[in-house]
């Protein structure tokens, strides 16, 4: 498996991923899924923003999976801190394929500066909370009954992963810049 930084003409992949994952499950709390365009612009806009979104390439070169960050607030002073996303292609859940990107984008996070990492996750989701608490992600709460989908009410539970340690006065953030 390769984890690279994601390019344009991996929205299709990236689409085909999510689609089914908004159309059939809990899992995200969009209801309509997006286009190869919409990812497009997604992936971009994370970029522009100075943020990596990568893509797990399996050994024949398709994409099986994909992470990004997000920045976790708008205001300054949350700039230290990101809301990390990963998602797998069905039939490639549980292979490592999630781990590999975290074990990609978690560190880079640290290089650039930031703090801590934190996921929101549709509950219930063990497959995903397992797989955020093996890369060291530790449970903070469960905002209750925050989303509705698929006829019933859904709760998101929040993860906080330390990325490095919290000093006075830190530099802030570097952007990404793809190599």
């Amino acid at each position: 498996m390769k984890i690279r930084i994601a390019l344009p003409e991996d929205a299709a992949a990236v689409a085909a991923i999510y689609a089914p994952i908004v159309a059939h499950t809990g899992i995200s709390f969009e209801t309509d899924p997006p286009d190869a365009a919409e990812m497009r612009a997604r992936i971009d806009k994370t970029a522009r923003a100075g943020l990596p979104w990568l893509v797990a390439d399996d050994e024949d070169g398709a994409v099986r999976g994909y992470a990004y960050a997000s920045r976790h607030r708008e205001r300054a002073a949350y700039q230290w801190s990101v809301d990390v996303t990963v998602y797998v292609a069905d039939g490639r859940r549980g292979q490592g394929v999630g781990r590999a990107l975290y074990g990609r984008l978690l560190p880079l996070l640290t290089e650039l500066g930031y703090c801590q990492a934190f996921a929101g996750i549709a509950l219930p989701n063990a497959a995903s909370v397992g797989l955020h608490e093996a890369v060291g992600f530790m449970p903070l709460g469960v905002y209750r009954n925050v989303g509705f989908k698929l006829g019933q009410w859904r709760d998101v539970g929040w993860w906080q992963r330390e990325l490095r340690a919290t000093d006075a006065g830190p530099q802030p953030p570097r952007a990404f810049a793809p190599a």
